[in-house]
């Protein structure tokens, strides 16, 4: 039985959530507050934490935060937020966690979602480091590294070069790379896959020869050790 945490403060919100994994055969351990979230994540043994971003003590994403900066990448962090615009769905993944769902929501579909993140979890578990030329990263531990330099990436700025490096040469379309790494579809209006695109540029490409990363103006991303033209 995989067993969950639920820090939400909202009572009914959380009795809802509570009642429903439990009835699809998760065990679920809760927490009104993030201070509290903390304190059984660093005592407890779990197998996916969804954590609501906004709860008294400490914020979800400063729970996400700590917990990725001594724990790793292993325990999938699931956001639940009532915020949904791009500049907080970014702030939300880069503090690591690994996916995110804006209130309200289908229960189905966060069922699903959770479903998906044990999925994946296994598969990283499992996978052995993947390299393109002088370009390695680690799924277990979130690193990149590049030629004698290594790198952190955030959970989706890792599943991000990981998609274009199993792609290399492919041009990739926004909407593709959205659908794929995000596992969602977004508003088509979203600049998220260029702001994460940026991100990885900083770590990966800045200052190093050949660029990894490269545009396609109109289309959207191509990973390639050759010049684009």
């Amino acid at each position: 039985m995989k067993r969950i945490l639920l820090a939400e403060d909202e009572e009914n919100i959380a009795d809802f959530v509570c009642r429903g994994l439990e009835s699809f055969g998760f065990e679920v351990d809760r927490a009104s507050r993030g201070d509290e979230a903390w304190e059984k994540l660093q005592a407890n043994d779990y197998d996916l934490a969804l954590l609501d971003i906004r709860m008294p003590g400490m914020t979800g994403l400063d729970v996400c935060r700590h917990l990725r900066e001594q724990r790793g990448y292993a325990l999938p962090v699931l956001m639940l937020t009532a915020l949904g615009t791009t500049d907080d769905i970014v702030l939300g993944l880069q503090a690591g966690a690994d996916d995110y769902m804006v209130k309200p929501f289908k229960f189905t579909e966060l069922v699903a979602r959770i479903n998906a993140l044990l999925r994946r979890a296994v598969s990283y578990r499992q996978a052995a480091p993947l390299s393109c030329g002088d370009l390695s990263i680690n799924a277990a531990t979130h690193k990149a590294r590049r030629q004698d330099t290594e790198v952190d990436l955030s959970t989706k700025e890792y599943r991000l070069l990981e998609y274009l490096m199993r792609h290399e040469g492919e041009t990739l379309t926004r909407r593709q790379l959205l659908r794929d790494v995000w596992d969602k579809d977004f508003d088509t209006n979203t600049n998220v896959v260029d702001v994460y695109v940026r991100y990885l540029r900083q770590k990966i490409d800045e200052g190093f020869e050949p660029k990894l990363i490269h545009t396609i103006v109109g289309v959207g991303y191509c990973f390639s050790r050759e010049e684009r033209p």
